[in-house]
């Protein structure tokens, strides 16, 4: 069987203005002009309010902002009771980090070079600057740090089992193991008040805690096990923090407490002095956004900070990068893939030819009973290469 090959497209731009409701209600009317495919640009989950949608943050789903599931194969049915194909736009080379809307970036920003998406992204660990080594470069600052600081616009706060920091549209996780700073000075005045304990229950699941966060395997380990570990343990930490100041409100007051000290006193620079401390054994640096162009660690798309690049040439990365998009195609919504700047991969090639492979694998069930013939079907792939005024276009 040859692959579906487009006759005549048109180009659907998806965003919260054009949902897939939208693009149902126009399939008929489309069909009518003798459109045989519509090409769509990327729908998987972007930054929040993306009008484009290649700053995908998450490409394990669809993004809530163009519509659900249901919405979504209602489209895809409408597209195939009249006979039209869909040609899907896939962007391999990065990931919008953005608004902390990335849940890989936050992960490690969290653990660093211990995240199990560590290998995701083009970091350097161990950059000149020895105040960088084992940290991610942030440039999301509008003025200097420590002005930044004093204005108390970094705000340390507790959600569901975490400590997080915010900086306004940005919130960056608070490492696990960092969590007895903030909560150890809090315990210690707060047992010695006279008249006032917490529960013997509840201060002894807290010592637990602080315990545990004490031992998790460090955030530098490149050890596969350590880092499944560090993984496994640090959720189970947040769960049993959660559920103790869900039960507790002396310990919802104790870390409420803890907020309030670490985010310091208007007018008195030392009172940040805590934040600084706590903020400066993160797995990343908070900077000025000027610093970027001399000072980053991780490789963008260009010159965009929001774009952090994939090491698309790592196996694990191409599939968990595409495990959705295959699903898409295994089911038949997706008929052709168009690539996005695909000249910003490490080896293009090799790229698409595991693309290609993947692809026809996908879609062997599908057009046949298995056979050889099936299996070697080409599926259909575009990809874009924009070309210099001196540059010409590889031959492979």
């Amino acid at each position: 069987m040859a692959p579906r090959i487009p006759v005549s497209t048109y180009r659907l731009q998806f965003n919260h203005h054009f949902t897939f409701r939208d693009a149902k209600s126009i399939v008929d009317y489309l069909h009518a002009l003798g459109i045989t495919d519509c090409y769509a640009s990327s729908y998987l989950k972007a930054v929040p309010g993306s009008a484009h949608g290649y700053d995908v943050a998450d490409p394990t789903r669809l993004n809530p902002e163009i519509g659900t599931p249901e919405e979504y194969w209602a489209w895809i049915d409408a597209l195939r009771s009249n006979d039209m194909g869909h040609v899907l736009d896939v962007v391999p080379n990065h990931m919008g980090i953005a608004r902390s809307s990335n849940p890989w970036w936050l992960d490690v920003l969290e653990n660093g070079p211990s995240s199990q998406y560590a290998r995701f992204f083009d970091i350097e660990w161990h950059p000149v600057k020895d105040e960088l080594a084992d940290k991610v470069l942030i440039p999301i600052l509008g003025d200097q740090y420590g002005a930044v600081l004093e204005r108390q616009e970094l705000q340390l706060a507790y959600r569901d089992g975490a400590f997080r920091v915010q900086y306004y549209d940005d919130v960056l996780p608070i490492a696990p193991d960092t969590y007895a700073e903030i909560l150890e000075p809090e315990m210690g005045e707060w047992l010695a008040e006279d008249g006032r304990r917490l529960d013997r229950g509840d201060a002894d699941e807290l010592h637990s805690i602080v315990t545990a966060v004490r031992h998790l395997p460090p955030r530098n380990s490149r050890d596969s096990d350590e880092i499944a570990a560090r993984a496994r343990e640090k959720e189970v930490v947040k769960r049993r923090l959660a559920a103790l100041v869900e039960r507790s409100a002396d310990v919802h007051e104790l870390i409420e407490r803890a907020a309030r000290r670490l985010n310091g006193i208007a007018g008195q620079p030392r009172s940040f002095d805590a934040l600084h401390g706590l903020l400066d054994r993160q797995s990343y640096r908070l900077a000025h956004w000027r610093v970027a162009s001399e000072e980053i660690n991780y490789r963008r798309f260009f010159d965009i900070n929001q774009l952090a690049a994939l090491r698309m040439e790592d196996p694990t990365v191409f599939d968990a990068v595409h495990r959705f998009v295959f699903e898409l195609v295994e089911r038949g919504a997706a008929t052709g893939l168009r690539v996005d700047h695909v000249d910003g991969l490490y080896m293009p090639p090799d790229y698409l030819r595991r693309l290609q492979d993947r692809c026809a694998e996908v879609t062997r069930s599908q057009k046949s009973n298995g056979s050889d013939d099936a299996a070697a079907t080409p599926f259909y792939v575009v990809v874009e290469k924009i070309l210099g005024a001196d540059e010409y276009l590889p031959a492979d």
